[in-house]
């Protein structure tokens, strides 16, 4: 799948991210429906089964959209793969990917040339997020087709690189498909992080206060009220620094200034239902303040895109 073929089909050039215990098969046709790309982490469906029945459904509402509508814009999906070698679903996932053939496969956290043979066999698109420059030449050199920056701010397992440099440096290497992640819930920020040469803006945070996210009502009431300064930067939790809200790790019984320090990759209790600390320590980006109230997927990329079209209406930009 081509990028031109990828942006004809798509309303607003917005990769919704996808969000570990959040993103969900009613997220992903959601905002497929909407015109942005819908994804989800593997690791969501608790079991394969549960994956191979998610992938399937995706496919099947998708395909009745279509044909229901053959003049609609209806943006593929896709599916987050961990690439690390604890991922303990390694190849039963991958067997999945082959046989849904999800239109796009975003790696993470490892050699992503496992997925490209498959992905490419079927003609799909193979993403890799990365957070800095290091990585972000491994990932190519692996075979991806393009990259997501996750520059500093963002959701959830973020980098630090300042995304003006980040995406500047990028592009000094590499002219394909790229996506800039953090901060970015606004129409204006989309087009910005277009003017600094990304193809897409990658948007989760925002999305987390949805009436089709998995989220919890409390959760999302805390993604309404919080602002910049109620998120916190930290290994304590996975091993790998990522950003959650500070309210949340207050509510847990934790205090904030006295984390334990963490160290090293283990994904297999993402598979496990019983780690409580993905679900009672919330992660969100720098930019949730911009997250005002609680809207269905297609009332969130609406807006979106009428803020979108303004800011490039002012800035008589086509």
């Amino acid at each position: 799948m081509q990028l031109t073929d990828i942006k004809k089909r798509m309303e607003l050039p917005v990769i919704m991210a996808p969000m570990f215990l959040i993103s969900n098969p009613n997220m992903v046709v959601g905002a497929c429906e909407a015109g942005i790309i819908g994804t989800f982490p593997a690791l969501n469906a608790r079991t394969k089964e549960v994956l191979d029945s998610w992938m399937t459904e995706i496919n099947e509402r998708l395909l009745e959209k279509t044909e229901a509508d053959p003049t609609a814009k209806i943006a593929p999906w896709g599916v987050n793969f961990i690439s690390h070698s604890s991922n303990k679903r390694f190849y039963e996932d991958l067997e999945l990917i082959e046989k849904h053939q999800p239109p796009i496969v975003i790696t993470s956290l490892g050699d992503p040339s496992p997925v490209v043979k498959i992905v490419h066999n079927y003609g799909g698109l193979v993403l890799s997020d990365v957070t800095d420059i290091k990585f972000a030449k491994k990932a190519l050199e692996k075979g991806s087709d393009g990259l997501i920056l996750v520059a500093a701010g963002a959701g959830g397992h973020a980098g630090i690189l300042n995304p003006f440099a980040f995406m500047d440096e990028v592009r000094s290497f590499f002219d394909g498909p790229v996506a800039l992640a953090g901060t970015i819930t606004k129409g204006e920020q989309i087009l910005a992080a277009e003017l600094l040469g990304a193809d897409f803006a990658y948007v989760g945070t925002h999305f987390i206060a949805t009436a089709e996210s998995g989220a919890s009502a409390a959760y999302q009431e805390s993604i309404i009220q919080s602002a910049a300064a109620d998120i916190m930067y930290t290994p304590a939790f996975s091993g790998i620094p990522a950003n959650y809200l500070i309210p949340s790790i207050v509510k847990a019984g934790l205090d904030p200034e006295k984390l334990p320090e963490k160290a090293g990759l283990d994904f297999k209790k993402l598979s496990d239902s019983s780690a409580r600390v993905w679900k009672d320590i919330w992660g969100a980006g720098q930019g949730v303040g911009g997250t005002s109230k609680t809207q269905t997927v297609q009332e969130a990329v609406t807006e979106l895109k009428q803020a979108y079209k303004q800011a490039k209406n002012i800035h008589q930009l086509t």
